[in-house]
């Protein structure tokens, strides 16, 4: 993928939030030096990468891609992260749960938000039926919201309100 210039970087929004939030799951947030390679980028260039219960991630990582990386560690089960190196191998189901939950916990990143994270993920060239992340998130994403809520692990740990849930009726 490549990147676009106006997407937030950690650099734009700091360290303690994503580290605080990750670790909220169980995960740690590892910080590697400027102009080194990220371990276990998928992506490579300043994409996050996942090693077991470790995100890797520089000052330049766009948020969007912590997020992203780090919801594949908490949509699999906890016993499975150990596992993990670089590639989460999820099916379509995970992958549109971790699109789901970064778009949830986009709103608990002071400096980053919901709207910031559909518009980051869209310049960064993320592809929805709907067009759009925000039109895939409010119109278009309900089982991707049952499967998140339906795993055992996550219980107490997805905030309250759920996009799927404030739809109008």
């Amino acid at each position: 993928m490549r990147q676009a210039t106006s997407v937030l970087t950690l650099a734009d929004i700091g360290w303690v939030g994503p580290a605080a939030l990750l670790a909220r799951f169980g995960l740690e947030l590892i910080e590697v030096e400027p102009g080194e390679p990220i371990p276990g980028s998928y992506w490579g260039d300043a994409e996050a990468g996942i090693i077991g219960s470790r995100v890797h991630a520089r000052d330049d990582t766009p948020v969007h891609s912590l997020l992203h990386e780090a919801g594949h560690l908490m949509v699999m089960p906890p016993e499975r992260r150990a596992a993990v190196h670089t590639d989460a191998s999820d099916t379509q189901r995970d992958e549109d749960a971790v699109c789901y939950l970064q778009l949830l916990l986009a709103d608990t990143l002071p400096g980053f938000g919901r709207e910031r994270g559909f518009a980051d993920m869209d310049a960064w060239g993320y592809t929805f039926r709907r067009g759009s992340a925000k039109a895939w998130f409010e119109g278009d994403a309900e089982d991707a919201a049952a499967y998140l809520a339906s795993l055992p692990h996550l219980h107490g740990l997805l905030p309250t309100v759920m996009a799927a849930d404030t739809r109008a009726a």
